[in-house]
């Protein structure tokens, strides 16, 4: 099962493409600052505007060069199913050890064609599935009871929880009787939700402070909670200000500030203001990660 601070990963951009020796250091970065597993190519990692052949390039690299030392969850996802048989197919093929599926976006299907949606994963793959459920961004959610019968799909092996209903993992912990890894997807509530019974988050300020969240998740795993709400506490202004424009902007913009990569985004992501910028360098200054 998946636990712990789990990264989920930009691509870096240079004029020429993805930025392959960039792409390098920031996964070194995380290797070296505890990180517990690495998703590359899911949302905050541009995954809508990759092409298919960036996207598996991205995966394979990223598999290569953690070389086993955490798990590398590739983001699958599509509202297309046929496409999201292809992603799971390539991690599979690159040697991926689980595919992250989000949905709907558009498509907006009913619970049920949510459920078909998986089944037809299901029967598609032998990678281990994560079902990513993000209501802002796909539209739909998936809802307790479909999360539950989702479970009873063999190779659907978890969550990634962006509700924000911290609710959710005692509620479909209720429901679910196979061993199940409940994470969550929003920065701001990771720690609530690992009191609720959550085993960790797939982070995107872990791209910018890996460490601390790393820190946070070992707190957490140990039932220290008075720790890691006090990480959570510093870490709180970072999260809010990578997030006030659409996301990944903001987190690129900071990882550049690390001198890790350019901060460039493809359309229709667009160039943070300069008031935004402000805050996210104030904030990281605070931190003293810069």
């Amino acid at each position: 099962m998946f636990y712990g601070s789990i990264v989920a990963l930009i691509t870096p951009f240079s004029d020429k493409g993805v930025d392959e020796q960039a792409l390098v250091n920031l996964i070194r970065l995380q290797l070296d600052s505890g990180t517990d597993g690495i998703v590359p190519v899911g949302t905050t990692g541009e995954a809508p505007t990759l092409t298919a052949r960036e996207q598996r390039k991205v995966m394979e690299l990223v598999v290569q060069e953690v070389a086993g030392q955490v798990p590398v969850i590739a983001g699958a996802g599509s509202n297309n199913p046929v496409e999201a048989v292809a992603h799971a197919a390539d991690a599979a093929a690159v040697g991926a050890v689980a595919a992250l599926h989000a949905l709907g976006y558009y498509n907006r299907p009913n619970q049920e064609g949510i459920y078909r949606h998986f089944e037809t994963l299901n029967q598609s793959t032998e990678l281990p599935i994560i079902a990513y459920n993000v209501p802002p961004r796909s539209v739909i959610d998936i809802e307790p009871e479909t999360m539950a019968r989702l479970a009873e799909l063999d190779h659907v092996i978890g969550v990634k929880d962006a509700t924000c209903d911290l609710s959710r993992p005692v509620r479909e912990r209720l429901m679910i009787d196979k061993p199940f890894c409940f994470l969550s997807g929003e920065d701001p509530t990771a720690v609530a939700y690992n009191a609720h019974g959550g085993q960790g988050c797939i982070s995107v300020t872990a791209n910018v402070a890996p460490a601390l969240c790393a820190q946070m998740q070992q707190a957490c795993a140990a039932g220290n909670y008075g720790s890691a709400l006090e990480i959570q506490r510093r870490l709180m202004p970072l999260h809010l200000a990578l997030f006030l424009e659409p996301s990944p902007a903001g987190v690129k913009y900071a990882c550049s500030l690390l001198g890790q990569c350019e901060s460039t985004c493809r359309q229709p992501m667009v160039e943070l203001t300069h008031a935004t910028k402000m805050e996210i360098e104030r904030v990281m200054r605070e931190l003293e990660l810069i």
